[in-house]
């Protein structure tokens, strides 16, 4: 496995790479956990050569979030990579990509400001920004991303098909630990007591899927999943129900359950799929 921090020297790496075979790319922000290694895996089996990146973006943290605190293991993600059979680890500091004050930013109005965007403004602009800047680095012919971010990988999936990027996206199921919590880096904030709590969550989920699944009203729903988790002592952001495409107004037909809650200083997301 070859480290490059220079992303020149990663975008002549992966102008060789594409005459030899098919890339596939995960980014990331390291802290890497199972469900990146589920990314990695499914990579690896799908294309001749796999690259990682690993880089805490600035851009996509608002003021007073946990961009100084967000958890840096890099000897260890440099280990698993290794072990997990990545070809290329990219991890450019700030300063090699964004080399000046950056004047150019994608945006996407008709999403970046519902569900999570609704409170971390500027986030979403900051994610679509660099994983732009991400594949036009690596020109990954196929990219890996998991479905716990879920409207994150549908920004994308419209970023793509907006500006022509000639890449696959590919979306993986949410990892869970056994008692159903949503494997995240930010699950280490968590005080004992606070992840003893928080499978809640998960299990909200799961009642609020059979409940709509079975005709029950959306916002009955909505407010029965809000007492089961404020019950525990989670702060909710949202919980809403939209449409898998859109992120809008609830439909029967692919649909779904997206809660965003906190504990403490500990913001946590997940989401479930509706039949149909």
């Amino acid at each position: 496995m070859e480290e490059i921090k220079d992303p020149k020297r990663m975008q002549e790496i992966a102008d060789s790479l594409r005459k030899k075979g098919l890339i596939g790319f995960v980014p990331t922000m390291g802290a890497l956990h199972k469900g990146h290694l589920s990314l990695i895996e499914k990579a690896r089996e799908e294309n001749d050569f796999v690259v990682v990146s690993i880089f805490v973006n600035p851009l996509q943290f608002g003021r007073g979030e946990d961009y100084d605190r967000y958890q840096r293991s890099y000897k260890d993600d440099y280990a698993l990579c290794k072990s997990c059979g990545v070809d290329y680890l990219f991890y450019p500091d700030v300063e090699r990509l964004y080399p000046k004050k950056t004047k150019t930013f994608v945006r996407m109005p008709s999403l970046e400001n519902v569900l999570c965007g609704k409170k971390r403004k500027g986030h979403f602009r900051g994610v679509l920004t660099v994983v732009a800047k991400l594949f036009n680095i690596v020109k990954p012919h196929n990219a890996y991303f998991g479905e716990k971010d879920f409207q994150q990988a549908v920004m994308i999936k419209n970023m793509v098909y907006d500006l022509n990027f000639d890449i696959g996206i590919k979306t993986l199921p949410t990892i869970r630990e056994k008692d159903g919590l949503a494997i995240s880096s930010r699950n280490s904030y968590l005080a004992p007591i606070e992840r003893k709590k928080a499978p809640i969550i998960y299990r909200t989920l799961k009642e609020g899927k059979k409940l709509i699944e079975g005709g029950k009203d959306p916002s009955y729903v909505i407010d029965k999943m809000k007492k089961m988790i404020e019950k525990k002592g989670f702060l909710i952001e949202y919980i809403e129900i939209v449409d898998q495409e859109t992120l809008k107004k609830f439909k029967k037909e692919k649909s779904l359950i997206a809660v965003s809650v906190h504990m403490g200083k500990t913001r946590l997301i997940d989401n479930i799929k509706l039949m149909g």
